[in-house]
């Protein structure tokens, strides 16, 4: 799915980083922003593998509906793994 899975292997913005942020203990929730290509998804796929191993590789597709006070439905696409869910406009 992904060309890199290692953080190591990541070359834009410092590596280091992230691999410090994986190691620290604390970090329950991630939003993570930016333009189309920048590398976001990559990103977040590195640090899953680091910590959980193989298993965040293993995805689910899902479709949410949702119906606000207003009695408007909305459609909101997730993938996810036993260890995260990534959200998505439908």
């Amino acid at each position: 799915m992904y060309d890199i899975l290692l953080i190591a292997l990541l070359d834009y913005f410092k590596a280091c980083d992230l691999a410090e942020l994986v190691k620290t203990e604390d970090f329950p929730h991630l939003l993570v922003y930016g333009p189309s290509g920048a590398g976001k998804r990559t990103r977040i796929h590195c640090i899953l593998r680091e910590l959980y191993g193989a298993g965040a590789e293993r995805l689910r597709l899902d479709k949410k509906s949702l119906t606000t006070p207003s009695n408007r439905k909305i459609e909101i696409d997730t993938v996810s793994s036993n260890y995260h869910i990534e959200i998505n406009p439908g």
